[in-house]
């Protein structure tokens, strides 16, 4: 309606200053280009929207750190801030505005 007043704090939920950063061993560079030579951020949420949310900038992301049931592969491990992950299959610890999430994944060989 023409003329209508809004609640000052009807946009809170779309903030943009609620995102977070997104760090990851480089050698993922190789398999997702697109993240590199970038600072990645990503709206605050549960660890699967931030997973999902780095899936947007490099389709396949989420395919190559969740495995077919959605959970961290065995091989991936993730921190928020300087705390593990908990809930390594549903993926809903939170994740606060203004925090880094660390991913690392383990190298095999020999």
């Amino acid at each position: 309606m023409p003329g209508q007043q809004f609640p000052a704090d009807i946009f809170g939920a779309i903030r943009l200053t609620d995102m977070v950063t997104v760090e990851m061993t480089s050698h993922l560079f190789r398999f997702f280009p697109a993240l590199e030579h970038r600072t990645i951020n990503v709206p605050a949420g549960s660890v699967a929207e931030v997973l999902h949310a780095v899936n947007a900038i490099a389709p396949g992301f989420t395919d190559y750190v969740l495995d077919e049931r959605g959970s961290l592969r065995r091989h991936v491990k993730l921190s928020i801030n300087d705390t593990l992950v908990v809930d390594r299959h549903a993926l809903s610890d939170r994740v606060p505005e203004d925090a880094t999430v660390y991913i690392f994944q383990a190298l095999s060989g020999g």
